[in-house]
């Protein structure tokens, strides 16, 4: 028997309102992939801080060009996609990707980082259909 190709994973994708590509893993597998493979190094990585939930990539060659907008949208998405969909204010974590690093041995999904900044959002499931693009990577 063939082995099966192993498929890419589909991370959700995004548009942000200034027009930034924003993806979003739904799991541990699309979250490695997002974080570890479709990144580059000046990209804009955020996670909730200290809840599970989803890494989410926004795709830039300058982090400081990124208007504040596009931030808040991809903090937006961070918080619904995670464990504190429900809260009224959830902290989520940026940084550049270059920042983040995932230890040897550790499970999918698992990674840590330093020199971020935390903003506060509330998620809103609105926003996420709004910027949702239908398409595939």
């Amino acid at each position: 028997t063939a082995c099966k190709k192993a498929e890419k994973p589909t991370p959700l994708h995004f548009v942000s309102s200034d027009g930034y590509d924003i993806y979003v893993g739904k799991n541990n597998k699309q979250n490695d992939y997002v974080t570890l493979k479709l990144s580059r190094p000046t990209d804009i990585w955020m996670h909730t801080k200290e809840i599970h939930g989803s890494h989410v990539l926004v795709k830039t060659e300058d982090a400081m060009q990124v208007p504040d907008r596009t931030y808040e949208e991809a903090g937006i998405l961070a918080a619904y996609y995670s464990k504190g969909r429900n809260s009224a204010t959830v902290p989520v974590d940026y940084t550049e990707v270059y920042n983040v690093k995932k230890p040897s041995g550790a499970k999918p999904g698992m990674v840590i980082y330093v020199n971020y900044s935390t903003m506060y959002v509330t998620p809103r499931a609105e926003l996420a259909e709004k910027l949702e693009k239908k398409n595939k990577i």
